[in-house]
């Protein structure tokens, strides 16, 4: 170990690497990336788990010390102060699909400040940057990444830079500069706007928090998995429904799970379903194949809209060695889910995160979930986020005149 508490490992060659320093990719490992294929070399963070064991025998005693002793900073004070995660966990007694005989729970990150589950990586990558003092954090986003680093730099009192491609949703563009952040609207894709994040790293010095670059977004992410443990009555769940478009949140639940894993706190790891819109299906489409190969993503769920997903063969080896399970669902599945779940539940997900329900309503229907299991679907997003794509599902009525004879024709 190196004089912090962590180091890095390469997912792809197993070098490590000291934590005392800033990491991106393995430098051996990112020297052979090419354009047009995912990068190698995206590493893990680890700890001396024995270590942490000693110090913290159990997860009530973890869970006291908010987890310091697994994250790559050196106290929890350089946090942001807004609250990140602690979200809600709905359990769901009831479906318009079929007749549940298994119990079913929604994990609700739109509750996080910026209203998405993106908070838990800024917020990391934010303290880091603090205890280094450095001043300015540079990101590339389809938008929630931005507004989450630039809503989290704020409370920080440091400058985000946000880089987006320029079809980016407009609620989650005014979001960022309503923060104060520097919006960069850039000509292209969000591969584009990635690239020249990364220049700009280079030339002006800046943190970059990409992720799938960046080692601590994994990190800040996998805060939901122990939150889930704890949620659950100190078991974890038997399935997990996740949206995936970098791999990122995908890893970050893994490691979460794996850390408990490698405390004896468990002793095994649940199914992690990966779920993919058809229409942007780059990730869990090459998984069996040797060769990658990219179809341009067409979907309404722009934040799992990726082509070359940056956390691609952490996230496969994940699922391969953990035996999780991938699937696709269309854009008319995803909108039906978003209705469905906003009818019956109140809570009003974006499309990446209706992506994730509608992946369990399709599991339910086929009878693919045992009974008496405890099954979760992570719901990621505000529906606010991006109203301009169930736009297309809704009718706004026009306006009546204020007397009660027409609102007995418009209530029908």
């Amino acid at each position: 170990m190196s004089k912090s508490r962590h180091i890095y490992q390469c997912n792809d060659c197993g070098r490590e690497y000291g934590g005392d320093e800033i990491m991106y990719l393995c430098p051996a490992c990112s020297a052979g990336n090419s354009a047009g294929q995912p990068p190698r070399g995206v590493l893990k963070t680890l700890y001396d788990y024995d270590a942490v064991r000693r110090s913290s025998p159990s997860f009530a005693e973890l869970r006291a010390g908010k987890f310091i002793s697994l994250l790559p900073i050196e106290t929890i004070e350089s946090m942001t102060p807004l609250r990140i995660g602690n979200t809600p966990l709905y359990r769901l007694t009831s479906s318009k699909v079929r007749k549940m005989l298994f119990r079913l729970y929604l994990k609700d990150d739109s509750q996080n400040p910026t209203w998405s589950f993106k908070d838990r990586a800024s917020a990391l990558v934010s303290a880091y940057a603090r205890e280094r003092g450095v001043q300015t954090i540079v990101t590339a986003s389809t938008g929630n990444a931005g507004s989450s680093l630039a809503g989290i730099c704020a409370s920080q009192g440091q400058r985000a830079v946000i880089l987006v491609p320029e079809a980016a949703p407009p609620a989650k563009l005014t979001q960022i500069v309503m923060y104060g952040a520097t919006l960069v609207p850039v000509k292209g894709t969000y591969d584009d706007a990635f690239a020249l994040s990364i220049k700009a790293t280079e030339h002006f010095g800046w943190y970059n928090r990409n992720t799938a670059f960046n080692p601590l977004t994994i990190e800040g992410k996998k805060s939901v998995s122990f939150e889930l443990y704890e949620q659950l009555g100190f078991r974890l769940p038997d399935t997990v429904f996740v949206p995936v478009g970098d791999g990122v949140i995908l890893s970050g639940l893994y490691k979460g799970f794996e850390d408990l894993l490698r405390l004896q706190i468990t002793d095994h790891m649940p199914v992690v379903v990966a779920v993919q819109s058809a229409g942007s299906d780059n990730l869990v489409r090459n998984i069996p194949h040797k060769d990658f190969k990219v179809i341009p993503s067409s979907t309404i769920a722009d934040s799992i809209s990726v082509d070359l997903p940056g956390n691609f063969y952490m996230a496969r080896r994940y699922i391969s060695e953990y035996s999780g399970q991938t699937m696709t669902v269309t854009d008319e599945e995803i909108l039906l889910a978003s209705r469905q779940l906003a009818e019956s539940t109140g809570l009003f997900a974006e499309p990446a995160a209706a992506a994730a329900y509608a992946g369990f309503m399709k599991y339910h229907r086929q009878g693919l979930l045992p009974d008496d299991s405890d099954n979760v679907v992570l719901l990621t997003g505000s529906g606010l986020k991006d109203t301009g794509s169930v736009r297309q599902m809704i009718k706004i009525p026009g306006a009546i005149s204020p007397d009660i004879d027409n609102l007995e024709k418009a209530l029908g």
